[in-house]
């Protein structure tokens, strides 16, 4: 089964990874075996609110093409994960592909155990068997630590052991990440606090707003320095942020991560909880992207969230900051001939694939309503910005109609590539940038391309619906 939507909903993503039906959040394991892509995500099978919560999966050989599976993980009946099988990773153990994830039981109380699935049968390619552990191999936050949210491994290698990162938050309201010993899977060793919300670069890029970090996620960048990503959540998932530097040994056998720059992950209000594939010579990124419409249009439409692109991000050497583009490979998703080559008023699709280059002011014109407002991005390259501005398609939420600007280093030019897939819309500036947001089409709405500025280039393709299935 592919996972296109039923064409008779405009709202809905055709290209990205999301289930048939019914709630998709966190992206969770993305993980490379036998020449195949996996994706697993949090899901509720039975409705599309947030509850029930098990593992969804699918799987992919160009990360353009997607195929869905059954669902990899469900709660065990008087089990460790029987309120719900919530965020983790995919690792490789001895070659056995296993699932490190959050298990919940009745009682919690915002404190998660840390669980272990195995891959039934590590020759299957595609990975739809999992045999869990009957038993946690961390059954909760360490003695003595005021932690009172614990949750959303990560496992990692650095200097040829294996550690794991979880996200946590203290009783006075610090966020922090802690760090394990996990060399052997079953046998977990607390060794410190990586680092937490009074790291000053921290404070200053993320504020006080946060109380826990949810799902901490590390990779090391092509420079040789390590990204830290942590999702900020106040009671409620608000947004993310990254830290990037080295790694240094700290205490006995324990590690720090020296910053040297932290900010923004995503300047948009509808990404959250991403989750990375550490590859050789790149790392791969997938978040997600929650509905910023209410919740009964979510019951009435039968489904609700969706995972975003691939993104491939790295770290410009000179200051640290993220580097991010789409990954190459969703250009296999791209019609044989653009259907856009110049700034000339061109229909636009429910989903479609833009290129803007602008040599000065720009407006790009996407979406016109019946009153005459109109969605635009709006790009100064002198400035170094480009803004999102939907002040006629107001969200849910924090922002409302607000615009969201995204900012990278001034020039004389700058590419910004807009993907668009039904109301999921995706902002790529330079290649320093990102924004997400949800925008919901109307039926009299009018998507069209309209480009005003001097000398600016566009180029537009139609993406070609999935084959796999």
């Amino acid at each position: 089964m592919s996972l296109a939507a039923p064409p008779h909903d405009p709202h809905a993503p055709r290209f990205r990874v999301r289930p048939p039906a019914n709630w998709i959040n966190d992206p969770n394991g993305p993980f490379r075996w036998r020449g195949r892509y996996h994706l697993f995500y949090q899901h509720n099978p039975d409705a599309p609110v947030h509850a029930n919560v098990h593992w969804g999966h699918a799987s992919s050989a160009d990360l353009a093409h997607w195929e869905h599976h059954p669902v990899a993980l469900a709660p065990t009946p008087g089990g460790p994960d029987e309120a719900g099988c919530w965020s983790g990773c995919v690792v490789d153990d001895g070659g056995v592909p296993t699932a490190v994830y959050t298990g919940v039981d009745r009682a919690h109380t915002g404190l998660g155990t840390i669980c272990l699935a195995r891959a039934a049968d590590p020759r299957d390619a595609s990975l739809t068997a999992w045999r869990p552990l009957p038993e946690p191999v961390a059954g909760g936050p360490p003695a003595g630590l005021d932690v009172v949210m614990f949750r959303d491994p990560f496992v990692f290698r650095h200097d040829g052991r294996r550690y794991a990162l979880v996200g946590a938050g203290h009783a006075d309201g610090t966020p922090s990440v802690l760090l394990y010993d996990c060399d052997d899977l079953t046998d977990w060793r607390f060794l410190g606090v990586l680092l937490d919300g009074h790291d000053p670069l921290a404070a200053e890029a993320f504020g006080d707003r946060a109380v826990g970090w949810e799902c901490p996620q590390l990779f090391t960048a092509r420079t040789g320095e390590q990204v830290l990503v942590v999702s900020l959540w106040d009671g409620d998932p608000c947004s993310t942020g990254y830290l990037t530097g080295r790694l240094e040994a700290s205490g006995e056998g324990g590690l720090r991560l020296a910053a040297r720059r932290a900010g923004r992950l995503d300047d948009g209000r509808d990404f959250y909880a991403p989750a990375v594939l550490q590859e050789r010579g790149r790392a791969l990124m997938w978040g997600w992207s929650w509905e910023a419409r209410g919740r009964d249009a979510a019951e009435r439409a039968g489904w609700a969230g969706v995972l975003t692109a691939p993104r491939v991000v790295d770290v410009h050497p000179a200051d640290g900051s993220l580097r991010v583009a789409p990954a190459p490979e969703l250009d296999l998703l791209r019609s044989a001939e653009p259907f856009v080559t110049t700034p000339a008023p061109t229909p636009l699709p429910e989903a479609y694939d833009l290129t803007v280059t602008a040599r000065g002011n720009t407006t790009v014109s996407l979406l016109r309503s019946p009153s005459g407002a109109e969605l635009t991005v709006r790009v100064d390259p002198a400035e170094g910005t480009a803004t999102l501005d939907r002040g006629g398609w107001p969200r849910t939420g924090a922002g409302g109609a607000a615009p969201v600007v995204a900012r990278v280093p001034p020039g004389a030019e700058l590419t910004v590539r807009i993907l668009v897939d039904g109301s999921l819309y995706e902002l790529f500036a330079g290649d320093g940038a990102m924004v997400t947001e949800r925008v919901y089409r109307e039926p009299d709405d009018v998507g069209e391309l309209v480009v005003t500025g001097a000398g600016a280039e566009v180029t537009g393709w139609v993406p070609v619906p999935p084959t796999h299935g």
